[in-house]
């Protein structure tokens, strides 16, 4: 979660916190912000703990699943693309499944002339 933040960054949130909150409150704050998040953690592996005792062995099956298949656009150009035969699946990185067909390269237009203007769609 905090990958992108590097100690000097932390460095100058701790002293920012300092001059905030000053050296007397900042002890306290600091518990209090380990108690919430200690709160948090607990309530996580409850809801976790809840969900695999309802779920059983389907639960495991969740971890495998990707959620990217059914964003509207997605879903809609697969639904829209298929073949009865042979259905296309995009993958993440463009690439198409195995017996796909491949998208038509898109025409490029020329440069030296102005792009195409509606005056009723703007």
């Amino acid at each position: 979660m905090f990958d992108s933040i590097g100690w000097g960054e932390i460095v100058v949130l701790a002293l920012a916190a300092l001059f905030i909150f000053g050296p007397e409150r900042l002890p306290s704050l600091a518990k209090d912000a380990a108690t919430g998040l200690k709160k948090v953690r607990e309530a996580v592996t409850g809801v976790r703990g809840q969900l695999h005792e309802s779920l059983g062995d389907d639960f495991d099956s969740l971890k495998d699943l990707d959620l990217r298949q059914y964003h509207p656009k997605t879903f809609i150009r697969q639904q829209l693309l298929a073949d009865e035969d042979d259905t296309p699946v995009r993958r993440p990185n463009g690439a198409t499944a195995v017996g796909a067909p491949r998208p038509a390269a898109a025409r490029q237009r020329d440069p030296a002339t102005p792009p195409p203007y509606d005056v009723d769609a703007t």
